[in-house]
């Protein structure tokens, strides 16, 4: 009988092909191909460093195996197997059970996991990948804000008759033409979709992103630079987590910073095209309005649809208010929020916001005297708390 072990998978449904994780690996034990990203059971010494970096908890999955998955068998994965069901030798059958011990400590895992809520609609995912890429045109590409030094855009891409199935809260690659310095072909770079599941024009299965361009940044300013009915190849899409209740009556607490909007534009134009009831509240983190992408579309939405805080960071004459400042000021409502099982809360937006929002959020907690990180972890149980920051 082979003896157990704990061996160290990513779950091709929610993983978003970034490769965050395999660069971040201290021994290379993860590498990929145009389908999957992997973990070599052979190199893995179960360090960790790759689990934080992932924006989607898709790195942080493990199985106790008698023969581990090779590499093979995890490049075909389209979904994580279910847990194996593993005797205990003979000889260990009288004492402590070293298999429960390890089920424990794999099903444990290193932090939250990340789930879909229980009525979401079935995400596609993989359908294109670096092998076989969507070739899409551009239909426009239009500038969102008036800062010189924040260029963000809303880039819309026509699929054509390819079949190219999206929901609110996934993401695609963008593969940049060229090469490497090594000779290679550049890897996609990860953009959230910022239209809904019908097209950003209703029927017309057509797909927006919103593109900040950063200095020296590859995809960005390629994205940025593209004129209409230019040719761009894409994959995707990606994410099972990050979606949006079907429930008219959950009500949405939206958390976002510059890009990080995209997805909640998404969320936003859906409940619009399907007259969801149970509202919305979006709290928006920018230096001054004139870089808050969709400033002026999102005065036009109604406060019923979605109720608004518009947070300044940099406006002159106003002191710095940053989104968990604004999220304290409301405790009251926030707290309200907490308390009802029909809230769904989304984060998305830079790393360094996530901190701030959730000391802000165990404050509220501890006011209502519960413990934010049980709540929160509850929360993300049920399929009601997505992060993705970056």
């Amino acid at each position: 009988m082979n003896v157990p072990i704990k061996q160290h998978l990513i779950d091709p449904e929610i993983c978003i092909r970034c490769y965050t994780c395999e660069m971040s690996c201290p021994i290379n034990a993860i590498e990929h191909d145009d389908n999957n990203v992997v973990v070599n059971v052979d190199i893995c010494n179960f360090c960790m460093d790759c689990i934080p970096v992932c924006p989607t908890g898709s790195i942080d999955e493990w199985r106790v195996v008698e023969t581990p998955y090779t590499l093979e068998e995890q490049y075909a994965m389209e979904e994580l197997p279910e847990q194996q069901d593993i005797e205990a030798a003979p000889e260990e059958e009288a004492g402590a059970d070293p298999i429960a011990a390890l089920l424990a400590e794999a099903h444990k895992g290193a932090g939250g996991k990340a789930r879909a809520p229980v009525s979401a609609a079935k995400a596609a995912v993989n359908m294109y990948n670096l092998g076989r890429p969507a070739a899409m045109k551009v239909q426009g590409n239009y500038r969102l804000t008036d800062d010189p030094e924040h260029d963000v855009r809303h880039i819309i891409l026509d699929p054509g008759a390819l079949p190219f199935p999206v929901l609110e809260g996934q993401s695609v690659g963008i593969i940049p033409p060229g090469t490497d310095g090594e000779g290679n072909a550049h890897l996609p770079r990860l953009y959230s979709i910022s239209s809904p599941r019908d097209g950003e024009r209703a029927g017309y299965h057509n797909i927006s992103l919103t593109v900040k361009r950063e200095e020296g940044g590859l995809a960005s300013n390629y994205l940025c630079d593209l004129e209409q009915g230019a040719s761009v190849n894409v994959t995707g899409p990606f994410g099972a987590t990050f979606l949006m209740p079907s429930r008219s009556e959950a009500h949405l607490l939206l958390i976002c910073t510059g890009t990080g909007s995209a997805p909640m534009r998404a969320f936003t134009m859906q409940r619009q095209r399907t007259g969801a009831t149970g509202g919305m509240t979006m709290f928006f983190g920018a230096r001054t309005p004139e870089s808050l992408p969709y400033f002026g579309p999102l005065k036009k939405v109604p406060q019923n649809l979605l109720k608004q805080h518009l947070v300044f960071s940099r406006q002159p004459g106003t002191q710095k208010e940053y989104v968990q400042d604004r999220i304290l000021a409301e405790q009251d409502s926030v707290a309200e929020l907490l308390g009802n099982e029909n809230t769904h809360i989304y984060i998305c937006g830079l790393r360094g916001m996530e901190e701030g929002v959730e000391r802000a959020m165990t404050s509220i907690a501890e006011s209502m005297g519960e413990q934010w990180i049980a709540l929160r972890d509850t929360m993300r149980e049920e399929g009601r708390y997505h992060v993705e920051t970056y």
